[in-house]
């Protein structure tokens, strides 16, 4: 088991709980799972490494909660069923886990951002 620390922001249970086996089983620790945006906005960002950010929650757009996290260099992923183009271009340089995804698919993006310490 890692140190690092996953916050999982989705608001779909099944989806939450797919992200929640596969980074168990790469060695990444769920910090959490918010499903609202005031739930990602009210977490404590000492509680978590990575975040890993559903681009619509409820109807609403996770990217007041990506500017905050940004503005403080908390590293985080977008997962989207829109792919890239649903991503604001101030956010261009972030990577995109493109839905549905593979569990390697996680890994991969995940590494980019917060790698496993060997």
């Amino acid at each position: 088991m890692t140190d690092v620390r996953v916050l999982i922001v989705e608001d779909e249970i099944i989806v939450a709980l797919f992200m929640e086996d596969i980074l168990a089983a790469f060695g990444y620790r769920v910090a959490g799972v918010a499903s609202r945006l005031e739930e990602a906005m009210a977490c404590d960002e000492a509680g978590y490494d990575v975040a890993v950010l559903d681009v619509h929650l409820n109807g609403r757009s996770v990217f007041d909660f990506a500017d905050r996290l940004a503005a403080r260099d908390k590293p985080f992923v977008f997962a989207t069923g829109y792919g890239e183009r649903g991503i604001p271009e101030r956010f261009a340089a972030r990577p995109v886990l493109q839905k549905p995804f593979a569990p390697d698919d996680l890994r991969r993006v995940l590494e980019k951002v917060a790698p496993i310490a060997a």
